[in-house]
């Protein structure tokens, strides 16, 4: 959801962009980058799914900002990276018992 009263609670938290296979149900939540904001509504967070590949993040078009709160009403795991700094770089993973977990993609090390 992007509009309406609930939305209107998280608009501190600001704006994320996530990819359409997300958005769209076709792809799960998997990398988590926290890049500087580009306006003062924009948190920095930008996530991408599992099937997105270079060619299809090249187009503008296959993203779409949302509200923090809508981001953490598709994978609610995403509430416990918000604070994280700038320059974060994750992968949402699921363990053996099913469970989520956070990893740095470049270090591969647990963060959450």
């Amino acid at each position: 959801m992007i509009f309406g009263k609930r939305e209107k609670k998280q608009e501190k938290k600001g704006g994320s962009v996530i990819s359409r296979n997300i958005y769209e149900g076709k792809g799960r939540l998997m990398w988590c980058q926290r890049h500087s904001p580009s306006n003062p509504a924009d948190n920095g967070w930008r996530f991408l799914s599992d099937i997105d590949t270079k060619e299809y993040c090249r187009d503008p078009r296959n993203f779409v900002v949302v509200a923090w709160e809508t981001v953490v009403a598709i994978e609610p795991e995403v509430e416990k990276i918000f604070d994280l700094p700038i320059g974060s770089d994750l992968a949402l993973d699921f363990d053996e018992f099913d469970e989520k977990h956070f990893f740095d993609v470049e270090t591969e090390e647990l963060v959450i």
